[in-house]
């Protein structure tokens, strides 16, 4: 058995014997080189009563290079794209050390969730929403983990139950007020959206966006 089979093999069983941590790490097609990972959402956060999975590839020179993970589960967060899943973590990249476990990067990928980095962000537009207003992203966050996460089906400000239809707009983390204004000027509703999205019309943002830059926008969308 090749050195890193064994490293692998140790860290899996490792994480199956420690039952505090409520880190679970299976294999996809019985291989210990392409995995699954598994844990909540930390509490006092959107991501709370949510179940989150990554996908975990572990390269030919590991330990002494980081693995691959992505989430699988859909996550809106600055750090992570809410398109891939990729994930934009310092010991995924250049702080990875040989120390480091399949365990404790997970348990790093769950304090992500507790502590937002928007200036260093994964997903530009979500950190931007996290910056021009916490209290929306938050709610969009914890919308997210209802609709992709299984949290529970509580209702969101403004934003309905997660457990039935999916809400574009609160997916987006929008006002429908907005949406609905420049839909009443003839404008595809998905278009609005998108628009309303990318010149990240929330907040303190709204009164500086007027609305001829939106119209504008979506006549060239």
């Amino acid at each position: 058995m090749d050195a890193r089979l064994r490293r692998v093999n140790k860290e899996i069983s490792d994480c199956k014997n420690d039952k505090s941590s409520n880190i679970s790490i299976d294999l996809v097609d019985n291989s210990p080189f392409h995995l699954i990972g598994e844990f909540d959402g930390p509490e006092g956060t959107p991501y709370e009563g949510g179940h989150f999975k990554v996908d975990i590839i572990i390269p030919e020179s590991y330990p002494f290079q980081p693995v691959k993970m992505k989430f699988i589960t859909k996550v809106y967060h600055p750090n992570v794209s809410s398109a891939s899943g990729a994930i934009c973590l310092d010991i995924l990249k250049d702080a990875w050390s040989p120390v480091l476990t399949l365990k404790s990067t997970l348990i790093s990928l769950q304090s992500l969730l507790c502590s937002p980095e928007p200036r260093d962000p994964q997903d530009a537009e979500v950190a931007k929403h996290y910056m021009t207003s916490k209290s929306s992203f938050e709610e969009t966050a914890r919308y997210w983990t209802q609709a992709y996460a299984g949290g529970s089906g509580k209702e969101v400000r403004g934003k309905g139950r997660a457990d039935g239809p999916r809400d574009e707009i609160a997916m987006a983390g929008l006002e429908r007020a907005h949406v609905e204004k420049f839909q009443a000027m003839g404008f595809d509703r998905t278009k609005v959206i998108d628009v309303l999205r990318r010149l990240n019309y929330r907040g303190a943002n709204v009164a500086q966006i007027n609305d001829d830059k939106v119209v504008d926008e979506l006549i060239k969308s």
